[in-house]
């Protein structure tokens, strides 16, 4: 069904990719861009409310919708609940699906955030697009949100610690090396003069004047 609905989109106009599982799903999330999520929730591995949760809590605002068998009123509930934005019962039309998608896009344009410029960075938080100096640098998604963070300081020293809690999630360890080693992945990805300052002790910032 996942190669027909891809198909069908595609004589759209729509580019989708395919995840026959939880885990494929979050692997393309990770280095990948998209507009909007097409969840099934009985996929194997991690389960579709398992990726939404992920989505949601990375903060991202990608539109959720939610693909199911179930048609009860509690179920659509708890899709909500986990950050669903719309919400379509199998067996269903390809032209509703279709309908729904471009409606969601639609109103994710209306509020896409504003393009951040800053020591010759542009960050595009709603293309996830990072510009140094016009050249285009691709990163993942974690490196993407780890600069758009640094970024919206304006030179601002950051704390591991609010990366963390803005980048990552509420339940991440505070403990982890993840930040120290994100942020070094991200410093070779924009590559040289670097960008990212590390103040010992302190933060990261972004040096204006690189």
């Amino acid at each position: 069904m996942a190669g027909a609905i891809r198909d069908g989109l595609r004589l759209e106009a729509i580019a989708a990719d395919i995840a026959g599982d939880g885990d494929t799903a979050l692997e393309l999330l990770a280095v990948g861009s998209y507009d909007i999520a097409i969840l099934d929730r009985d996929i194997p591995g991690p389960s579709g409310d398992e990726v939404a949760r992920a989505i949601v809590q990375s903060g991202s605002g990608m539109p959720i919708l939610m693909l199911t068998a179930a048609d009860r009123l509690d179920d659509k509930e708890s899709g909500f609940e986990l950050g669903a934005d719309d919400y379509l019962t199998k067996p269903f039309e390809l032209r509703e699906l279709v309908l729904r998608l471009r409606a969601l896009d639609r109103r994710r344009a209306s509020v896409r955030p504003p393009v951040r410029e800053y020591g010759g960075l542009r960050v595009d938080p709603f293309r996830r697009e990072v510009y140094r100096d016009g050249r285009y640098v691709a990163l993942t998604r974690k490196q993407f949100a780890v600069l758009d963070v640094l970024v919206a300081a304006e030179g601002g020293v950051v704390s591991a610690e609010s990366l963390l809690e803005q980048a990552w999630d509420a339940n991440a360890d505070p403990f982890t090396n993840a930040v120290r080693i994100t942020v070094s992945a991200l410093r070779k990805r924009l590559g040289e003069p670097w960008l990212i300052v590390t103040e010992p002790g302190v933060g990261y910032r972004v040096e204006a004047s690189a």
